[in-house]
């Protein structure tokens, strides 16, 4: 390969160095000079006049003369200028041995007048012009299908004219899976590459292996060179004979003349030579009257009739065929043949189906032809002549195409999941008198193809879950169905991912992708969260996939998991409640009301209110929907001053969860004065269902109340109040010296229990307003004012005041 490089860049890469040196026992100077090999014609070395102290002007006339010493003159003096320059390329590797480190070309420079002699040396310096190459470009080895991994084989190795780093420095090679190269070094410095075997060989995976073997050098840039290894896997005999089928049914003609072909059995071994030589023998299976109605042809493997055979006499045959091959240490296979005597009945028509295609695609196009039949008889005339034809409710047709050949083919659009093989029986019949016929069938199978979606029993799910589940819980199994087969078939299932709350829904559920099993991973809780809605896909494995999803609507239900609790009349933990009641208190009179709140669902939530315990069960009725504790009668001279009543709140849940109040009540002779500035102010509102609504305005309320309360705190200071007209006591009045509940009247309260009866009167439909106590900053009256009532009388009636206790 020549490399073409001009002088300018000669001069650019190449330092052209001159050394004068003086030899101790000459009296002539030698003159050296380095420049590389491959210089263009015409590139200038040096100038000689001006490294030999001559004038270029003279040079001519003094008849200055260049001898080289060498086969060619690769070097010429330009006598005008004095300059050596390159007359002829010079190729180191040709010129000298590449394995030598230095080449030299040496040459005298004469001129006269007077006569002067010079010896010029010049050093050839090696290039990378030269490719690596394999004394042979293809190599073959043959590996026993038996070497272990790790076997090494010697190779032949490149070669590279080229000197030192420019020589050949490694090798690569195309094969790494069952192939790796290591690189020797000799002790001249070649490179020498041994094939290691990674992974042992298979013959009858591939016999051939065909590697390419690459040699790089060192140059800049480098150069490689290429060859083939062909790598021939010799085989053991690892490999059984096999037959064609296990098993074959055959029919045989009765009188069926002697030498006949049976079948001719084939039984294949993949390995090759004597290994894959095969002799066929009867076992020991088969009957010694069977071996002598049938020979077996032990290179061949066919089988043929040897004596007459009489329907009469036997109708069916079985014999085990063995296939033994030739290898060392051989093996064998075998298969079952059951042979069917045919009865004989004088030239019944023939048929002959010359090909078949089983299986097909179910999405086969109409017009398809499936199989060709050829028919014939050996009768004449009428009795010759044959009709074939199939059944008519198959989707296919025959179509004669010549004189005794049908096509069958395709007629209707095939649906392998309605229908997933036909056995189509071809039947001949001859138009003698009485018609003989015969038939023939064959099984056609439907390949599947992925054309059907899985299929959910529901479009959409409903499922309830009790709150407070175990984690890991089975909610429900969401099966869904696909008619294809296999892969088609294979269907894998997930949730559609959904984010509630910052919360994706594989946070709360989880599906088995197999089964379609739903799963809770968290225990829920209805006070919490209500209700979940998602989707769940199901896609089969089939390309390309199909799918379909399903809608899933997670209920949580309700259980009665919270206990009534009693905010009115509201005490301590534990504590009796203690009231007063005047002993003039009319009969119906509303002595006190027990309100309970429960968080569950609306159904365990319904609290009805009971007595648990009471002094005297004729003085009291309580109300078991609203809580009102009311006189049923008025007191007596004998009834006794202190009434113990307890209370039990129950809710509608199963099993029921209960509250209980202990109220003390005690009768006074002297009633509580009415006033003329408490007023009830009917006042109609919504009422909500929601009890979060219920906080928000119930802390509004207050928030708003004390504010009021702070800015007539403020006027009341800036004056001094007037005192109040008494009105004459009211007899449906009840006073609290604990602070707790009247209902429909006035409340002595503490700002916590009005907040209470405030949440508890608002679910009742009523709005509960602070009133004041006329006695200066003693208390605070509550009312508790019924949405449809209007304003009630009272003397001397004025403004309601707000007012703190002083």
């Amino acid at each position: 390969m020549e490399t073409h490089i001009s002088a300018q860049q000669w001069r650019r890469y190449v330092s052209v160095f001159l050394i004068f040196s003086t030899a101790m026992n000459t009296a002539c100077a030698v003159t050296h000079y380095s420049i590389p090999e491959e210089m263009e014609e015409g590139s200038i070395v040096a100038n000689l006049a001006s490294d030999l102290g001559l004038d270029a002007k003279t040079l001519v006339k003094r008849k200055v003369r260049l001898d080289v010493i060498a086969n060619k003159r690769y070097l010429e003096i330009n006598k005008e200028t004095g300059e050596l320059f390159i007359a002829e390329k010079i190729d180191r590797e040709h010129l000298c041995n590449s394995k030598n480190p230095s080449c030299f070309l040496k040459m005298d420079v004469s001129i006269e007048e007077p006569i002067r002699m010079f010896n010029i040396e010049v050093e050839i310096m090696d290039i990378n012009d030269n490719v690596p190459h394999f004394r042979r470009d293809t190599m073959h080895l043959d590996i026993s299908e038996s070497t272990p991994a790790g076997e090494r084989f010697s190779l032949n190795n490149a070669v590279d004219p080229d000197f030192g780093t420019n020589s050949v420095k490694s090798y690569h090679l195309s094969d790494e899976e069952h192939f790796s190269i290591e690189i020797q070094t000799g002790r001249d410095g070649s490179k020498f590459a041994d094939l290691v075997l990674k992974n042992a060989l298979d013959r009858e995976e591939q016999a051939v292996h065909n590697l390419i073997l690459t040699a790089v050098d060192g140059g800049v840039p480098t150069r490689s060179g290429t060859a083939n290894i062909i790598v021939r896997v010799l085989d053991t005999n690892d490999n059984a004979p096999k037959f064609d089928k296990e098993s074959y049914n055959i029919n045989v003609m009765e009188n069926s003349p002697i030498g006949s072909l049976v079948v001719k059995l084939n039984a294949t071994d993949l390995d090759e030579g004597t290994n894959s030589e095969i002799m066929y023998s009867y076992s020991l299976y088969t009957s010694e009257k069977t071996q002598a109605i049938f020979g077996l042809n032990s290179n061949s493997g066919e089988i043929r009739v040897k004596e007459m055979i009489n329907y009469e006499d036997f109708r069916i045959y079985d014999m085990e065929v063995i296939a033994t091959d030739k290898g060392p240490n051989s093996l064998a296979g075998q298969c079952k043949l059951t042979i069917l005597v045919t009865d004989m009945n004088d030239n019944h028509p023939e048929m002959s189906i010359k090909s078949f295609q089983s299986p097909i695609k179910e999405n086969v196009a109409i017009d398809t032809v499936i199989a060709i039949v050829s028919v014939s008889d050996k009768d004449s005339g009428e009795n010759g002549i044959v009709d074939l034809h199939i059944a008519d409710h198959l989707p296919f047709a025959l179509r004669e195409s010549s004189d005794n050949y049908y096509e069958l083919v395709v007629s209707e659009p095939l649906d392998r999941e309605k229908v997933p093989e036909y056995d189509i029986t071809f039947t001949v019949t001859d138009r003698g008198s009485p018609p003989l016929s015969d038939n023939e069938t064959m099984t056609l199978e439907l390949l599947d193809v992925n054309d059907n979606v899985p299929q959910f029993p529901q479009s959409f799910y409903t499922i309830p879950v009790m709150e407070n589940n175990a984690p890991g819980a089975l909610l429900s199994s969401l099966t869904a169905f696909d008619p294809d087969l296999h892969e088609n078939q294979y269907l894998v299932y997930f949730i559609i991912e959904k984010e509630i709350v910052n919360t994706s829904m594989s946070m709360l559920f989880s599906i088995n992708p197999e089964n379609g099993n739903l799963y809770a991973l968290k225990t829920f809780d209805y006070e919490i969260e209500k209700e979940f809605l998602f989707h769940i896909e199901a896609r089969d494995s089939g390309v390309p996939p199909l799918n379909s999803n399903v809608t899933v609507h997670v209920i949580i239900v309700d259980q009665n998991d919270n206990p009534p609790v009693i905010v009115s009349p509201w005490r301590a933990h534990g504590s009796v409640v203690e009231e007063k009641i005047p002993r003039s208190t009319d009969k119906g009179s509303l002595v006190s009301k027990v309100i309970a709140i429960d968080t569950d669902s609306v159904q365990n939530s319904r609290i009805t209110y009971q007595f648990l315990q009471v002094t005297d069960a004729t003085l009291f009725s309580l109300d078991q929907y609203n809580g009102e504790i009311r006189t049923m009668r008025m007191f007596s001279y004998r009834d006794p001053r202190h009434q113990r009543l307890v209370v039990i709140a129950k809710d509608n849940g199963d099993p029921a969860l209960s509250a209980t109040v202990t109220i003390k009540l005690s009768t006074v002779e002297t009633a509580v004065k009415a006033y003329s500035d408490m007023t009830e102010v009917p006042l109609e509102y919504d009422i909500f269902s929601d009890l979060n609504l219920y906080l928000v305005i119930g802390l509004g309320s207050v928030s708003f109340l004390l504010l009021i309360t702070i800015l007539v705190t403020c006027v009341l200071k800036c004056q001094k109040p007037k005192p109040s007209k008494a009105a004459p006591p009211s007899r449906n009045s009840v006073i609290s010296e604990r602070n707790s509940t009247i209902a429909d009247s006035t409340l002595v309260s503490n700002d916590a229990y009005w907040y209470s009866l405030f949440l508890a009167e608002t679910r009742k439909g009523k709005l509960v307003v602070r009133q004041p106590v006329p006695k200066a900053g003693s208390r605070y009256i509550v009312s508790s004012l019924p949405r449809s009532t209007g304003l009630t009388e009272t003397s001397d009636s004025a403004a309601s005041t707000l007012q703190y206790p002083k």
